[in-house]
This record gives C-alpha cells, structure tokens and sequence, in this order.
C-alpha cells in the first residue's frame, strides 16, 4: 500500500473550486524558526473546520492569520484567500470576523457594550448612529441577551462571563460575514456555559449564513457541531477529513491519541453501561519545542515519533508529507495503514 511518504514535496495544490476560503502552504515564523509549517486546507460555505491539537500546535497562530492578523515579529508566507481576494486586512470586519479567546480583554472598559457593536456597524456600512444602535440591539438580542435595549447601555464589567462571549459573538456576526473565525470561544466558562455559547455560536452562524474555523481543545465540541476536523503537531498537519470519519477511524497515531485521552461516558463512569470503567489512553511526553537548540528538538523525521508507540527508523529520519487516505481525508504518516482498529488501543492504559 502506498505511503504518505510517496507523496512528492510538490507546490501546493489548487484551491477547490467550491472553497469560500484557501489557505495554501501557510507558514509562519518568529526570529527564521518555523511554527507553523506548510498548512494547507480549504473551508467551504456554511461549514464547520475545527483546529484541534494541544497547545503550542499553532492553531491560533493559525487562526489570526486567516485575518492577516500575526503579532509583532512574525513573518509569514503562502496564500490566504476569501473567495479569491488575498487582501485580508480589506476583508476583516466586513467578510471575515474574529471572536477572540478572551471576551473581556476584547470589548473596551470604557465604552457601553452597544457602543461597540455600533462603531463596528459604521466601520463597514454608512448608516446613521440611530440605525447602527438599532443593529446593536438586535444584535444583542439575537444571541440571547435578556433586556437588549438595557443592557446594550451597560459596560462590559456589568456582564457574566456568558454573556460577555455572546456579546463578542454579536460584535462578530453583526456585520453577516462569510467567515466568522472562533478562537477557543469558551475558554474559563464552566461546562454549562460553554454548551450554552456554542449554541448560541451556531445558531448565529447559521444565522447569518457564515461559516466557521473553530479552534478548541474540547474535542466533544468538536464532535457535535464540526463538519471537517483538522489536527495539528508542532505546527504541522496531522490529520484532516470529515469530523465523523476522523472520530471514527483515526489514520494517524497522534490522532489516535487524542482520542484515546477522553474521559469515559457519564454512562460508564457511573457503573451503568455495559462493563467496567474503560480505561483512559496516556500519550507520554510532550510537544517538541520548534526553537533549534542542541540535541535538536525537532527531528528531521516526524515530531511525533518520539512519543509515538509505531515509530520506526524511518519515522525519525524522514517527515511524512499529507497522503490522501481515503476520500477527503488525509494523513501525514508513514504507517497510517498499521494503526490498528480502534486507534485507541494505540495508547490505552489500565486507569
């Protein structure tokens, strides 16, 4: 069986003719060291990617690319494009939105909620200050804000945590764009809250008919509302396909060992499913760190080979590149045709 290996270090694909947004050969480095490396993947109208890996993978590096938005000293190369157009920064607000991973260091302190829902209204269309007040108010109350027209007179210390992050989503969305952008959106909320904002995230997103990058580490998201998943290691890809398929019959290892990470079911864990408590997987050691310091801590090979229980020589002296395993789902593995079913057992311990 062919390997990912075969796979020629070629330029990169053509962008799918029904793609909203292309990303071609993303790379991003700080001071010449690379942290994201060679990502490609497009997302579709109305559909759900979801970045997914453990922190330092990139994701939200990669996520503010998609808006040309890359902190002070990074450099950056390959193609982002919306709908053809590489003029990000032209775009953003308007077609492409941005919900940041802190809701309360996003919104000013000094300034009522409404307020900047208004500004970003006028930012993008010429309307009167009455009509964008309007916009924030049902804005506002489109994402669940009891009293919108009170409340849109309110700062921001005046709001819960919750609805903080809805009044974000609103600032987001308020301007219907094609690519709403989510970056860990339920970060420090409780279990609770963290359901109730991806509700209200995808009946706003399905409101305004926008699709969505969602980058999270909480793969049960992940697996109730993406369409497409995505998985990174040291900046690179791992694994991306259909959200079921990749859930189902994880090709990589690293994948494999996400998935195996997971807590067992309410059901199991409470002694009423069939058996006993299933064991959780253990994933030895961590990231490496991108940065080229003496040993190495970036093969030459695979990142993940050092943690990985199917390594081989190969794995450690060659980086596999993405091979199209299946019908859009890919794998970037040497021995992506060894990982057993289900993965999982990969990495099970007994707990």
């Amino acid at each position: 069986m062919p390997t990912a290996s075969d796979v020629p270090a070629a330029s990169p694909v053509p962008p799918e003719t029904d793609a909203l947004l292309s990303v071609r050969d993303l790379r991003i480095a700080f001071g010449g060291v690379e942290v994201v490396r060679g990502l490609s993947f497009d997302v579709r109208p109305r559909e759900v990617l979801a970045l997914v890996g453990e922190s330092g993978a990139g994701k939200s590096l990669t996520a503010r690319a998609l808006l040309g938005m890359l902190p002070v000293g990074a450099t950056s190369s390959g193609t982002v494009r919306l709908r053809g157009d590489a003029d990000l920064a032209a775009q953003r607000g308007r077609r492409i939105a941005l919900i940041p991973q802190d809701a309360l260091s996003a919104l000013s302190p000094v300034h009522p909620v409404g307020d900047q829902l208004a500004v970003a209204v006028r930012s993008v269309a010429r309307v009167s200050r009455k009509e964008a007040r309007a916009r924030a108010v049902a804005a506002l109350d489109g994402v669940g804000i009891p009293d919108a027209a009170r409340r849109a007179r309110a700062y921001p210390h005046e709001y819960s945590g919750g609805m903080r992050q809805r009044a974000v989503i609103a600032m987001a969305t308020i301007n219907e764009p094609d690519v709403v952008v989510a970056d860990e959106p339920t970060t420090a909320l409780d279990a609770e809250l963290q359901e109730q904002v991806l509700r209200v995230l995808a009946a706003q997103r399905e409101a305004v008919g926008a699709a969505l990058v969602l980058v999270t580490h909480d793969l049960g998201a992940v697996r109730e509302h993406a369409d497409r998943m995505l998985v990174m290691y040291a900046g690179r890809q791992v694994e991306q396909g259909p959200a079921a398929a990749v859930w189902d019959r994880p090709l990589a290892p690293y994948t494999a060992g996400l998935l195996a990470s997971l807590p067992p079911d309410e059901a199991d864990r409470d002694g009423e499913g069939e058996g006993a408590r299933p064991p959780v997987g253990v994933t030895v050691g961590c990231p490496p760190s991108p940065a080229p310091r003496p040993p190495p801590t970036l093969s030459p090979g695979c990142a993940f080979a050092p943690r990985c229980p199917l390594a081989e020589d190969r794995c450690r002296g060659e980086e596999p590149q993405p091979w199209p395993a299946a019908a859009g789902h890919e794998v970037s593995c040497h021995r992506w045709d060894e990982v057993p079913h289900p993965a999982t057992e990969l990495f099970l311990e007994p707990a």
